[in-house]
């Protein structure tokens, strides 16, 4: 019976350490990552993923009335959907990163069809908006065999997060007060302006939290700050 306990135990402990291999913030197990700033400054980064959407626009003229940069991790395909769009939010002063080609969960898929799908993004996004990435984010946040050799390829550094709003599901005051709670000095927002490769996703949930979330901030003394340049600041 112990022995069969331990090795329950053991079975346990490998799903656990293989799970946060995968998609834990700090996990640099399957490329370089990282998941916020220098704690010590006041700073935080606002990051979007899924975009570019018919929707983004107004996530622009948001953050434009408080003078906000952000960092929006785009989907090739949706790059090809919506290339001015994608364009429109170089043109505003924002960073660009990528956050795949077709949005897949990347677990279990070839080293080969990850670098296939990452490339692909990267050249779409250069191709139509000018700007190169530096940066990656894993759709799901699920990193696999493969990312360490295209990020490398490609020079791209993995970005998680130091909280995620679930916006995808929650009610814009929920997606609030999850950010908020949660937010630190050096931390990294994660939030949506599309939903994966939806032609014309309702992202009205986030943009109103998006409202309520940056003026909040603001006025508790946090300054904003690109992904790239919050970690240029990490000590």
């Amino acid at each position: 019976m112990a022995t069969s306990s331990a090795f329950a135990l053991a079975a346990g402990c490998a799903v656990t350490g293989a799970a946060w291999a995968v998609r834990g913030r700090s996990s640099s197990v399957f490329g370089p990552s990282v998941w916020r700033g220098d704690s010590n400054r006041k700073s935080i980064a606002l990051t979007f993923d899924d975009g570019p959407s018919a929707s983004t626009p107004q996530f622009l003229d948001l953050l434009a009335t408080y003078r906000v940069p952000a960092t929006f991790f785009q989907v090739g395909s949706n790059v090809l959907r919506h290339p001015d769009i994608a364009r429109a939010v170089v043109a505003a002063g924002h960073e660009l990163g990528n956050h795949s080609h077709s949005h897949l969960n990347f677990a279990l898929k070839p080293a080969s069809l990850i670098e296939r799908d990452f490339t692909r993004s990267q050249e779409v996004i250069h191709t139509e908006t000018g700007a190169k990435p530096v940066l990656v984010r894993a759709p799901f946040g699920v990193r696999w065999f493969g990312f360490r050799r295209m990020q490398a390829r490609l020079g791209l550094t993995g970005v998680m997060w130091t909280v995620i709003g679930l916006d995808w599901k929650l009610p814009a005051q929920a997606i609030a007060d999850r950010v908020l709670s949660h937010a630190t000095p050096g931390g990294i927002i994660c939030l949506h302006d599309g939903r994966g490769t939806e032609e014309n996703p309702d992202v009205t949930p986030t943009l109103e939290a998006v409202r309520r979330i940056v003026p909040s901030l603001m006025e508790a003394g946090y300054h904003f700050e690109s992904v790239s340049q919050l970690l240029c600041q990490k000590t």
